[in-house]
Parts: C-alpha cells; sequence; structure tokens
C-alpha cells in the first residue's frame, strides 16, 4: 500500500473515531428537538357524542358548597366553618337549583358556583328528606340561567348509555359514562325512608356527585345522582339515582309551597 493510500485510510479510521465518539452528542442535540405530532384523524361518533352531551349540559350543572355555624358557648363566639360540598343543576330560568337534601342538611349557609366562575348566595325554598330532595334559589341573571331539559324515566331500558355529570371529591364539573344497570330500585335511607323506583348505573359516582344530573344519550337529565354502594366509601360500580318523575313532582310542589304524600 502506497504512504498517500496509508494516510487516507488513517484519516477515515480518525474521522470515524470522531464521530462514534461525538454520537451520544449528536444524538441528543437530534433527541432535544420536539417529536413530531402525528394527526389522529377525525374523533369516533362515540366520542363526538359524549363531548356535545357535556359541553350542552356543563352550563347547567352547579358546584354547591355549605357552610355549618358553630357556636363556643364558653366565648358565645359564632363562626361559620366549611361543611362540605355536592352537586345541583339549574331547574328554570328563574334561579331555582335542585339538589340532594343531605348536600344542604344541617348547612348554615349554601353558595352556587356556575360553570361560568359566577358565585351566588343560595336560599332554601324547601326541602323532603323522604326523598332526599331540596330546591334552593339564587338571583337569575339574564343570559346565564340555562335549565337542563328533562326526560321520561318511565320508558328508560336496562342497558342505556347514560351520564353523571358533577363534583366528585371537589373536582368540579366532571362527567363519567355507564350503562342502567337496574330499575326499580329501592334505596333505603338513614332516617327510615325509602325511594322506590331508583336508577342502577355503574356510571362512576362519588362523594360530590350528590344532586347532580344523571343524563341520556340525547342530552336529558332522567335522574338526580344520591348514592353509591361501596363499602370503601368511593364508587364500586353501583350508583343510584332518584327517578326524574318523581323529582319532577316533589320539585314542583316544593317550589309551589305544597306537600307530596310518599308513593
Amino acid at each position: 500500500m502506497k504512504r498517500a493510500d496509508m494516510k487516507a485510510v488513517l484519516v477515515i479510521v480518525m474521522v470515524g473515531f470522531a464521530l462514534y465518539e461525538a454520537l451520544p452528542f449528536l444524538q441528543s442535540i437530534v433527541a432535544s428537538k420536539p417529536k413530531a405530532i402525528t394527526p389522529r384523524g377525525a374523533l369516533m361518533q362515540i366520542e363526538r357524542t359524549n363531548i356535545a352531551i357535556f359541553e350542552r349540559a356543563k352550563p347547567s350543572v352547579v358546584y354547591i358548597s355549605t357552610l355549618k355555624r358553630v357556636v363556643d358557648y364558653w366565648s358565645m363566639s359564632v363562626w361559620d366553618i366549611p361543611k362540605g360540598t355536592g352537586s345541583g343543576f339549574i331547574w328554570d330560568e328563574f334561579g331555582h337549583i335542585v339538589t340532594n337534601y343531605h348536600v344542604i342538611e344541617g348547612a348554615s349557609e349554601a353558595v352556587v358556583t356556575l360553570s361560568n366562575g359566577l358565585r351566588y348566595q343560595a336560599k332554601l325554598v324547601g326541602a323532603d328528606p323522604r326523598y332526599d330532595l331540596a330546591v334552593l334559589k339564587i338571583k337569575p341573571v339574564a343570559g346565564v340561567m340555562k335549565p337542563v331539559i328533562i326526560g321520561n324515566s318511565d320508558d328508560l331500558r336496562v342497558g342505556q348509555i347514560v351520564y353523571a355529570i358533577g363534583n366528585p371529591f371537589g373536582l368540579d364539573w366532571t362527567m363519567t359514562m355507564g350503562i342502567i344497570s337496574a330499575l326499580e330500585r329501592v334505596i333505603d335511607q338513614q332516617n327510615g325512608a325509602r325511594i322506590r323506583h331508583a336508577i342502577q348505573t355503574d356510571a362512576a359516582i362519588n362523594p360530590g356527585n350528590s344532586g347532580g344530573p344523571l343524563l341520556d344519550s340525547a342530552g336529558r337529565v332522567i335522574g338526580v345522582n344520591t348514592a353509591i354502594y361501596s363499602p370503601s366509601g368511593a364508587s364500586a360500580g353501583i350508583g343510584f339515582a332518584i327517578p326524574i318523575n318523581l323529582v319532577n313532582r316533589v320539585v314542583s310542589a316544593l317550589i309551589a309551597g305544597r306537600y307530596i304524600s310518599q308513593q
């Protein structure tokens, strides 16, 4: 091999070795660049339906926080402390809010937060512990009140897709999806009352979902989420909702100041 050829080979080897040594550095330069986004294409029909239902229903769902009055009998001081949170929904354009009775039970004050962040002091219009339902009222604001639309709970079928929207564990405006697992359930309450014709669903319902709406696939309210069956206190796939036909009768009576007999 000629001397010039040997020099050329040596140069190539040295360059190759240098590139090998610099490879991690060059890789780091390439890897440090943002990764290209892969287009996903159109959403599936079920995804588009879910999104549409949530976006239509969200303005009607509210976050409820309550305070409890505490009295120090030694100093005779009185103050309010946080009691709990729950969910509810706008019933009509007059500012009536439907929720569970147990959400506001024992509260000295309730604050309703709308999906746009506006907060309103609420007053109690009426409550019926037998059905675990209560009606609050906030000052109606033009263009802000978006009442729910309701369905017919007598027409429900096991297997229908349903959606629960509420504020589980204080995480505001959360939606979960499931199916109607059973109908005509009976909910035994701590006060001894029984709610009949309840809807059972496997849509995740957790503490804080109470008082929120259960929707069908048309976005109509078909029930009020009220209870879960769970030894741990978290969702175990068995939740219950008060059927909307019963809610409609009770809420109308409470707004009118009337009494409804238990059926």
